[in-house]
């Protein structure tokens, strides 16, 4: 308290807080004796990046989440650098690098090709500076364009950083950084940890702790409201959870995610939901009273996650992702919107509408209404729409349907959520089974469950209730129309003879005249009949 107090007389302020000089904190550098990295879950590409910065007489370090998870004992998926080399040093010093990114300049280190590649993220240390100091810009990023073209420091009127590539000191970049855990620097060189905020400390204590203060944090860049939530999720089997003053403003912060670009909120709601702690995150969520508002695609996933399917799709997706296993966000998503698709279909089939266009119609209702103009829609619908359009083809096992099926590209996608249909009782067990079956299987091993398909197919028809009709009623006699004596056709009381075959028949009572249909013989229809020739 005493130090807080002076801190403020000499106009001093927590990192993040406007106005003054901010405090950067002490450097300790923590031995491998203390912090206990096994060095053998380093990742040898990151290492090696890291050595030909430092050869090249430039200061280099694992930085962020991957020191984190060194700390706790995971293998880090992903490893990323920090340097006080510039992103042109950087380039020149690798034979396979390239620069991204406007908002924040760094480069990509790419190592290996195919899908045996590895991408190392390098950028160099950021100089910490307060919001009163940057360029002032109205709007977003997108509609503030030519403004920023030439600021390299600048926030928007909510205080949100738009450009932050002006180069600083170590201690200065720990500063910029979001959470204390997430700012330590580790050497896999000397194995030594640089740690400025006490993140070691907090690893220990399993606390998620903001640098600086919360609320200004948050408005320099919304995003990190969402990232608190997912390394909350992520961390939270190990027991940590969320510093009480960093998760206060967390719900009143939620408005300024408004101000985020739509494709940016879109891949952050996809990471929420996409790296392996899916449920864990939907508690979290709820847990911290964010169950609604962050963004309307990821509402409706939280609302639908207690439901049989939607739920056996987020434990199929961590699941794949904990085994290294690709997932993609189009079966996911495909998963979530099902029950619109499946609504709207079928309020369409009860009009009576063509299946399939009734399914296309209802498709494009739901992108609509769901996903909007998101960048990446065009391959995402495509995907979402292939799974979709196959659930009813799966119904369909005979002719060449199933073996067409087989052939597309997205056919182990709709496989995989009709299977999921099926686990729910959506659909039969045995038909997952079948196709299960049916796409391991032999030529010889196909025909004999085509065969199979068709005995089933026989079967239901058979057991399906046989509908009769119920023959006409017979004419009744009419009084004015005798027999004839010859038993031939009647004709009418008080004629001489009945009209000739085809003529038109006209009651006494001068009634409306009366038509006589004749049958067409067909050609070679009856006995002794001469067939017909062409052209008649």
């Amino acid at each position: 308290m005493i130090k807080k107090f002076i801190d403020k007389l000499l106009g001093k302020s927590t990192p993040g807080a406007s106005g003054g000089k901010p405090h950067f904190g002490k450097r300790e550098e923590v031995p491998a004796s203390v912090h206990g990295i096994n060095p053998e879950l380093v990742d040898r590409r990151a290492a090696e990046v890291v050595q030909t910065l430092k050869d090249a007489g430039f200061e280099a370090y694992i930085v962020g989440g991957a020191v984190r998870d060194l700390l706790l004992g995971l293998r880090p998926k992903d490893f990323d650098v920090a340097t006080n080399a510039t992103p042109e040093q950087v380039k020149g010093l690798f034979r396979r690098a390239f620069i991204i990114g406007k908002r924040f300049r760094i480069v990509h280190v790419v190592h290996g090709r195919g899908r045996e590649h590895e991408v190392i993220e390098v950028s160099t240390f950021r100089a910490y500076l307060d919001n009163a100091a940057a360029g002032q810009v109205t709007g977003n990023e997108k509609t503030s364009k030519a403004q920023l073209s030439g600021m390299q420091h600048a926030v928007d009127a909510s205080g949100r950083v738009l450009r932050d590539n002006v180069w600083g000191p170590q201690d200065e970049d720990a500063t910029r950084r979001d959470f204390t855990v997430n700012a330590m620097y580790y050497d896999p060189v000397s194995q030594i940890v640089v740690d400025y905020h006490k993140g070691l400390q907090d690893a220990k204590k399993k606390t998620l702790r903001m640098i600086g203060d919360p609320a200004t944090r948050y408005r320099e860049d919304p995003v990190r409201i969402i990232r608190a939530v997912r390394f909350a999720a992520k961390l939270s089997p190990l027991g940590f959870s969320i510093d009480a003053k960093s998760a206060a403003p967390l719900v009143q912060s939620q408005a300024l995610l408004a101000e985020v670009p739509q494709s940016r909120m879109f891949d952050e709601m996809l990471k929420l939901l996409q790296t392996g702690h899916a449920i864990a995150t939907i508690e979290q969520l709820r847990k911290l009273g964010m169950a609604k508002g962050i963004y309307p695609l990821l509402d409706v996933a939280v609302e639908r996650a207690d439901t049989p399917f939607v739920k056996a799709a987020l434990v199929d997706t961590d699941r794949r992702v904990n085994e290294g296993k690709p997932v993609a966000p189009s079966f996911l998503l495909a998963c979530v919107l099902w029950e619109d698709v499946r609504n709207g279909w079928q309020e369409r089939l009860n009009q009576r509408q063509h299946p399939l266009p009734a399914l296309q119609e209802a498709i494009d209702e739901v992108f609509d209404r769901r996903i909007g103009d998101v960048s990446g829609r065009g391959k995402l619908a495509a995907d979402m729409r292939e799974i979709w359009v196959m659930q009813p083809r799966f119904e369909k096992r005979v002719g060449n349907t199933p073996f067409g099926m087989v052939m597309q590209p997205r056919f182990r996608a709709g496989f995989d959520f009709m299977r999921l249909r099926a686990d729910v009782g959506e659909v039969e067990e045995a038909l997952a089974e079948w196709w299960q079956d049916f796409q391991a299987a032999d030529d010889e091993r196909r025909d004999d469950l085509m065969d199979q398909a068709k005995e089933e197919q026989k079967a239901r028809q058979k057991a399906q209730p046989v509908v009769k009709r119920v023959p006409r009623a017979a004419p009744a006699a009419d009084p004015r129309r005798v027999p004839r004596a010859d038993g031939s056709a009647p004709v009418a009381a008080g004629s001489d003879a009945g009209p000739a075959d085809g003529d038109t028949e006209f009651p006494s009572d001068g009634a409306a005249p009366k038509k006589r249909r004749r049958r067409r013989r067909k050609p070679g229809g009856g006995e002794g009949a001469a067939p017909a020739t062409a052209g008649e």
